[in-house]
Formats: structure tokens, C-alpha cells, sequence
């Protein structure tokens, strides 16, 4: 078994500011990680575009996020249609990303490839 713990198996810390946030290298970093999200221009937000088929799937992943970062302590951005979802993390506290911002993003990327799997 490997020694890597992967950023969806860790958890949020807290972050009340106080702290710099992540450079744009740290952060292109992780974000070799994830799939299909990208940075923003100002390396302070990354962002993905999921997409479902049909409404019930669309609020069925909304739901399960809203659980999923709840949990964490730690909220996205997001706007939704009929059939997909966009999502941005940022971490308001440093103007800035910070660990807690990838780490949710892989829980949704985890929870978007059990919510498409075949047969889904």
C-alpha cells in the first residue's frame, strides 16, 4: 500500500486567516491531482464545470456537496442549470487557496465519478 495519502482522504483544518495563502506553483501543484479544474487567472480560486443528465442527477450532486463540505467546514462557490453544476473554492479568510480548497475538490471529483458511473 502506498504512503501517499491522497487529497481526498484528508480533512479540512480551520483557517481564520492569519496565514498567507498558497503560491500559484503550490497550487498548479495540486491541481496536477485533480481533474478538470483549472485556476483562475489571479490564482486565487480554482474552478470545475460538472455535467449530468437531467435535473434529479444536477440537484442529487448539489445535495451530496452541500453534505460533503458541511462536513469539512469549508463552502463553495457554485451556480446551477438543468444539467450541470459549476463549482469554484477559494478560501475567503486569505484571499487566496489554501490546502482545504483542493481537498474538497477532491471529495466532489470523488463523489462526481460514483454519481456517472456506468450503469448509474
Amino acid at each position: 500500500m502506498s504512503s501517499v495519502c491522497h487529497l481526498s482522504d484528508r480533512h479540512c483544518e480551520p483557517c481564520e486567516g492569519g496565514v498567507a495563502p498558497m503560491s500559484r506553483e503550490q497550487a498548479k501543484s495540486l491541481l496536477a491531482e485533480l481533474d478538470g479544474w483549472t485556476l483562475a487567472d489571479d490564482g486565487k480560486m480554482i474552478s470545475r464545470r460538472y455535467e449530468f443528465r437531467g435535473f434529479y442527477r444536477t440537484m442529487s450532486f448539489i445535495n451530496a456537496m452541500a453534505w460533503i463540505v458541511n462536513n469539512e467546514g469549508h463552502h463553495p462557490d457554485f451556480s446551477a442549470g438543468y444539467n450541470y453544476c459549476e463549482v469554484g473554492f477559494t478560501t475567503h479568510a486569505i484571499d487566496g487557496l489554501s490546502d482545504n480548497d483542493f481537498i474538497c475538490a477532491a471529495k466532489l471529483d470523488a463523489l462526481f465519478d460514483k454519481a456517472v458511473a456506468p450503469g448509474s
